[in-house]
């Protein structure tokens, strides 16, 4: 039955992560993989994580199965962290959110939603998009269209180009955007292009579909879902994807929403149902361990206020890397503008180099990227900020 099969690529992140692992050099640097990590380089468990494990242990009673849409609780705390108390309440008649194995599980529960409702429905990601999109809408047998972003060149947004090309959009199709921190470019729309794209769903028909990954990275937990929210508030049909993968840092524990505002009370029973039966004819029951922490943290007061502490200083200490890499680099001496760094928003940003310029830096200076030249700014800290910018220096002479 196997003998045909030969050896797919291996992909492009996971090939640098046993890269880096096997690379002997002291001074290597890992600027690939999307995980937030501290001034060590760790990736820590948070403070109210920990605590919110310790009580669980001490007082769980059973681990018995929680159903097809989760824990009830989980679903509606987390439907009121995107979306605010009051639009979760004014929605709910209308809306269902189910818990999902992280938001890879959401992204891909959602698509085979789609796919039933709508055999072969079209959805327009941006270009570029994060690269595991693709796979996980496109395999569930969603036809994708792309759309333009990113401008290399000037390190912004095509908008116009944006609007122009989601003028295809109709009744029927799907328009994936990226609710806040971009992945892979970090760069973010902004309110007032937000409020367009509002406007042209409502005009033309499309349903708007977010993937927000990032919540609280950006400019805040509730600053990041203006566009969650605001799309919320007008259009008559919205999907929202969330993951508590990195603003609770349980990524191993893959917890993560699916979140449909439907137009009426009726579509959204009929929904509901149509996600739990295709939930159980994926994965069955999502992971418990890992929301009933997040459940947890959102229902205490002292646990919530705490862990929105914790996540404040992380997203403060990307700002500050952002800025202090944009300075050394210019301090240095580097002849190149970098200082749209320090305008986007969470973890990544193109460096903008070449290819051979990224193969350099990694074969000569151990420090690893993708060719695209995506880094994770958290990857970056005071004990080697110098030799990455030195190196880049060497590289870009």
């Amino acid at each position: 039955m196997f003998q045909h099969l030969s050896p797919l690529a291996p992909d492009p992140i996971l090939g640098l992560m046993q890269a880096f692992r096997a690379d002997n050099n002291a001074h290597k640097i890992d600027l690939g993989v999307g995980v937030y990590k501290d001034e060590q380089g760790s990736t820590p468990v948070m403070r109210a994580v920990k605590e919110a494990e310790r009580r669980l242990l001490a007082t769980q009673t059973t681990k018995t199965y929680v159903g097809p849409a989760g824990a009830v609780q989980y679903n509606e705390l987390v439907a009121q962290l995107i979306l605010g108390k009051d639009l979760a309440a004014s929605t709910q008649s209308r809306r269902c959110t189910f818990q999902t194995p992280g938001g890879c599980g959401g992204l891909r529960l959602a698509a085979e939603f789609i796919n039933k409702s709508n055999p072969g429905a079209r959805i327009f990601v941006s270009d570029p998009t994060w690269a595991n999109h693709i796979p996980l809408l496109g395999d569930a047998g969603l036809q994708i269209a792309t759309y333009p972003y990113y401008d290399y060149a000037t390190h912004s947004i095509k908008f116009d180009a944006m609007m122009t090309a989601l003028q295809q959009a109709k009744v029927g199709d799907l328009v994936l955007l990226h609710g806040c921190c971009h992945n892979p470019c970090g760069a973010d729309l902004n309110q007032e292009q937000w409020k367009a794209i509002r406007d042209l769903a409502l005009k033309n028909g499309f349903t708007p579909f977010i993937d927000l990954a990032y919540q609280g990275l950006g400019d805040g937990v509730d600053e990041d879902c203006f566009g969650v929210r605001l799309l919320g508030e007008a259009v008559p049909e919205l999907i929202v994807v969330s993951s508590c993968s990195k603003n609770f840092g349980v990524y191993r524990e893959r917890v993560g929403a699916l979140t449909v505002i439907c137009e009426t009370p009726a579509s959204m029973k009929a929904s509901s149902s149509l996600i739990a039966a295709t939930a159980r004819g994926i994965y069955s029951m999502p992971p418990d361990h890992g929301a009933t922490i997040v459940e947890m943290i959102l229902s205490d007061a002292a646990l919530r206020s705490d862990w929105e502490s914790e996540l404040t200083d992380m997203r403060e200490r990307i700002n500050g890397l952002r800025s202090l890499l944009v300075n050394r680099l210019k301090a240095a001496g580097v002849d190149r503008d970098f200082s749209f760094i320090q305008g986007e928003k969470g973890m990544f940003s193109f460096l903008g180099i070449t290819v051979p310029q990224v193969q350099q830096l990694v074969k000569d200076y151990s420090i690893y990227l993708v060719d695209s030249s995506r880094i994770n700014v958290a990857g970056i800290n005071d004990a080697n900020i110098e030799y990455l910018v030195q190196s880049l220096k060497k590289v870009l002479k």
